[in-house]
Formats: structure tokens, sequence, C-alpha cells
């Protein structure tokens, strides 16, 4: 019951990686706020919770609008009044090729998948400050795909890049507080991704429409196997408690790919290698 006392706030908290989550938090003492676009999925999340004795609530919010997330923070501080761990879970997907993908493809998804972290962050930082412990982090949603890139994922994986470079920053600046920045990465999920990721996208925007060809596509220049790559949501974070005990800054849930990381980070050093050899 490390977590006994402590709070915890959950982006994306209503289905999914969020919902899997939340279960290992309360399982562990904590209280939730379970924040979701979809705020029947949160609400039906928080009294699955309630259920079993935590002390959750949820709330609807647009992590895309920031004022929706400030109001949040407002209403998580009055319940809790200050919070411990902040999960800034969101990502929605467009595929599609680069010249297929629309200025509304790249700003949809951006918006929600960078802003929507920053957002986040910027509203319950202030929360997180007003705890104390050792146990404050700001868990941050990467991807596997910042390792294993596919085609017709431009925006996405552009997007979890940008999420990465935002993380490595504010570790940094967090550091001296004794405020961990982790990022978790992970890989394909048997969850409803692709289906939330759709049904969030603002009606003004356009159908967020699936090829199945993309799918196919992106699958094969990845080089990933299905039986190596997908999981369920629940065990991709049976390790999380641990990980983050140890504020380990890199989380990686499954798959088989650590050949091609090191083979992509080979390369690398090749070019350092090429450089120095011509001074």
């Amino acid at each position: 019951m490390e977590y006994r006392g402590k709070t915890v706030v959950i982006t994306g908290g209503g289905s999914g990686l969020g919902a899997a989550m939340a279960d290992v938090f309360a399982t562990n003492g904590a209280g939730l706020a379970l924040l979701d676009i979809d705020g029947d999925r949160a609400e039906k999340k928080a009294a699955e919770l309630q259920a079993k004795g935590t002390d959750a609530i949820a709330m609807t919010v647009d992590v895309a609008d920031k004022g929706s997330v400030v109001t949040a923070a407002r209403e998580v501080e009055a319940h809790f009044g200050s919070c411990d761990v902040v999960c800034p879970n969101v990502g929605v997907q467009q595929f599609g090729a680069i010249d297929k993908l629309t200025d509304n493809d790249w700003a949809w998804v951006h918006t929600v998948n960078v802003m929507g972290v920053i957002n986040t962050v910027s509203a319950f930082l202030p929360l997180v400050r007003k705890s104390s412990g050792d146990s404050r982090h700001i868990l941050l949603t990467a991807s596997a795909s910042c390792f294993t890139p596919g085609a017709r994922m431009a925006a996405y994986v552009a997007t979890k890049y940008a999420v990465v470079g935002y993380g490595e920053v504010l570790r940094m600046e967090l550091a001296e507080e004794g405020i961990n920045v982790s990022m978790i990465f992970p890989a394909g999920m048997t969850t409803r991704h692709l289906e939330s990721s759709r049904a969030a996208r603002p009606a003004a925007l356009g159908e967020s429409k699936l090829d199945r060809e993309d799918v196919e596509v992106m699958m094969a220049s990845s080089n990933i196997s299905v039986d190596t790559h997908l999981a369920s949501a629940e065990h991709a974070v049976r390790n999380l408690l641990s990980e983050l005990r140890a504020k380990q800054p890199y989380i990686i849930t499954h798959g088989s790919y650590r050949a091609q990381v090191e083979e992509q980070q080979r390369k690398v050093l090749d070019a350092f290698d090429r450089m120095l050899a011509n001074p």
C-alpha cells in the first residue's frame, strides 16, 4: 500500500492503458482522478474502483482544450488537496501516407498528443509541488513506435518523438525539486485505441478514416510481429510501480524489438566515428 494517502491523476483513464494504470495505483492505496474525453467510461471506471474501496473521481476532459484541463485541476485540488503522480496518457492515431494526410489530420494529432501532454503537466504541476515525499512522479506515455517507426504513421510517430523530447527537458528542470519524470513506451495493445481515436476526433475536422492497407504497410515496414508486439494493457503495466520506485527514466512494457534499437544506436555511433575520422 505504498500509495496510501496519495493521489494519482490519469488522463485517458476511462479505458485501455489508463484504466490499467488506475488499477495498479488503486491496488496500492492511491486515490484516483480519472480524466477522459469519454466521460461515461471514466465514470464507469471510477465507480468500479469506488466499489472496491478506492477514493476515485471522474471528469470529462478534453486535453486539447487547456481550459478544460485547468478546470479539472481545480476539481482535483478541491477534492484531494494536491496530487503526487500525474500520468498524461493520451495518444490519438491517424494512419495515412504522408502525402495524403491533411492539414486537419496533422493539427488534430499534434494538438491532442503534444499539446494535450503539455496542457496536463502545466495544469497539475502546481499540485504536485504542493505535495511532498519521494513518490512524486510525472509519467508520460510515449510509444514503442519511437524505436520502431512504421510507414503510414508519420503524424502519430512525430508527436510521440515530441513527447520524448519534452520529457527529457522536463526531467532536467524538475530534478532539483525531487520530482521524477519517467516515460513509458507501450507497444501494441489489445485496447480501444483506434476506436477511441476515431470517436475523439472533432466532427468539424471530418471523419477519421482507417484503411486496412495502411495498417498492413505499417506492420511490414516496422518488422513487427503480432505475436510479440501485442499484449493486454494489464500486462503492459505489470512492472510499473517498481520502475517508478527506482525512478527509471524509460519504461519498456513489452515487445521483442531490442535488436532494432541496438541497430539504430549502432548507426548513430558509426556516424560519430566517421566524423571523428575526418575532424
